[in-house]
């Protein structure tokens, strides 16, 4: 098959979505199919052989994070030639509604078309008001994905009609099978907390991990914090208690290998956000690598822990509570090889083995057997349709 995958955000800053459209292409590749990604990047940016960039994207602010898009007249060209070369059989098109490449695609597409919603956001007005200008060019999209319960919700709240959820991917064996760092294990008397995300973006929740840790160091005076992912180091460590900022490291970016050797090290892993996550694939990929994870109650990270039975869950932005689940955790070694046995399974149900099935699933759906599924809203699978639902049924073997 040749894919064609659409990605609106830029590929020289790592995000969950970069991440996903990369895995997926990967992972078709490697089965045989033609996989082509169009995106943003800087000039200069070091991209893989199937992945075309349209140009530098600008940031703009976005359901809470920074976003680097690009979108115009030029752009639109580009997108055009693109889809003119590729003669794809499917258009896979990530965050379609994001003023970026997506929309663009989508006013160009002409053949059959999914689309993946990562985005949580129920009260976003920007999508209400953009509702009755976008309708004709969503109608275009033969099957909707949304990766978690969370985005189909704000799918049928804003756009209206359905999505089947399929999942963030993972390539699980790639952190299982990581070697822990020794620089990053913890001892007994030294335990080592990981934090990954942009420290200077709050809804990722490192304030909250900073206020939590006074109470976590009266108990375990030499545990660790390792922090990694961009942002101002400098001005994140002046905000922290000096306590805090001595327990603290700050390794920047790190590279895929990296990741992982750090999440196969430390004795836990914090997920402190505080909102707008759709999924959580950092949790994910904590499992996959044996970490016992300690989040915060979000509904996406709740249905990613199975209900708190595969990670420690804390009340949403309560230091107190974080506090007092790390210090349980960090004094009961039996409780944590509990958890990180119970991620590393549910860890599985998210492989890319089983995720891409899923996808591939969909794609054959809309281009052998779209006609099928037409309905009097629009030209485009309804995921609600019995025969859709058992397909993936079926490809999950029974799981709803």
């Amino acid at each position: 098959m040749r894919i064609g995958i659409v990605c609106p955000y830029s590929f020289d800053v790592p995000g969950g979505v970069q991440f996903h459209v990369r895995d997926l292409a990967e992972h078709f590749l490697a089965q045989g199919h033609h996989a082509s990604v169009l995106a943003p990047a800087d000039e200069g940016t070091p991209l893989p052989d199937y992945v075309e960039s349209v140009g530098r994207a600008v940031p703009v602010r976005y359901n809470g994070s920074v976003a680097r898009l690009n979108f115009g007249p030029v752009t639109a060209a580009r997108v055009g030639r693109w889809l003119e070369r590729g003669e794809f059989d499917v258009l896979h098109i990530h965050e379609p509604v994001t003023p970026s490449i997506s929309l663009l695609a989508l006013w160009s597409a002409e053949g059959p078309v999914v689309a993946t919603f990562h985005t949580s956001n129920l009260r976003s007005r920007a999508m209400q008001a953009a509702y009755p200008l976008l309708r004709p060019s969503l109608e275009k999209i033969n099957g909707r994905i949304a990766v978690s319960e969370d985005a189909r919700r704000t799918v049928t709240t804003h756009l209206g009609g359905d999505a089947v959820v399929i999942p963030n991917g993972v390539n699980v064996s790639r952190f299982a099978d990581a070697l822990p760092n020794p620089a990053w294990k913890g001892t007994e008397q030294a335990p080592t907390l990981a934090f990954l995300g942009r420290i200077d973006e709050p809804r990722k929740g490192l304030p909250v991990l900073a206020a939590a840790m006074p109470a976590v160091l009266a108990r375990h005076p030499g545990a660790r914090v390792l922090v990694a992912g961009p942002g101002d180091v400098d001005a994140a460590r002046e905000r922290l208690d000096p306590r805090v900022a001595a327990a603290t490291e700050f390794l920047g970016m790190v590279s895929d290998d990296d990741k992982a050797a750090l999440l196969s090290s430390v004795d836990a892993y914090v997920a402190p956000h505080t909102g707008g996550e759709s999924f959580g694939i950092v949790l994910v990929e904590a499992m996959s690598a044996g970490a016992p994870v300690v989040a915060s109650d979000l509904a996406a990270f709740v249905r990613v822990l199975d209900s708190g039975r595969c990670g420690a869950m804390f009340a949403n932005e309560d230091p107190a509570d974080l506090s007092r689940q790390l210090v349980r955790l960090l004094g009961d070694p039996a409780e944590r090889r509990r958890l990180s046995a119970e991620g590393s399974r549910r860890a599985q149900v998210f492989d890319w083995a089983v995720v891409a099935e899923d996808v591939m699933a969909v794609y054959e759906t809309v281009t052998h057997g779209v006609d099928d599924w037409r309905h009097d809203r629009g030209d485009r699978v309804d995921p609600a349709d019995t025969r859709w639902t058992r397909l993936l049924r079926g490809r999950r073997g029974g799981e709803d």
